[in-house]
């Protein structure tokens, strides 16, 4: 798994946010679009897509879209 990808997975959960406004230092929670539905959205993708379970709350305890790669590539 590579970010680049992981930022292009990710950035695809939000309908209204420009996926260029989504980088790897980007804090996601703070995104005016950010909601428990998204979060949900973002575990669902991760067990798809990436064959990894993550939590809701592992996910808030994440602040960027970089700190959430890492977490889910030491899973």
């Amino acid at each position: 798994m590579e970010i680049e990808s992981f930022i292009r997975d990710f950035a695809e959960m939000f309908e209204d946010t420009d996926s260029s406004a989504i980088q790897a230092n980007t804090n996601y929670q703070e995104l005016d679009e950010w909601s428990s539905l998204i979060a949900m959205s973002i575990v669902a993708m991760v067990r798809t897509k990436y064959g990894k379970a993550v939590t809701g709350k592992e996910i808030r305890s994440c602040e960027t879209v970089e700190e959430l790669f890492n977490l889910i590539t030491t899973k």
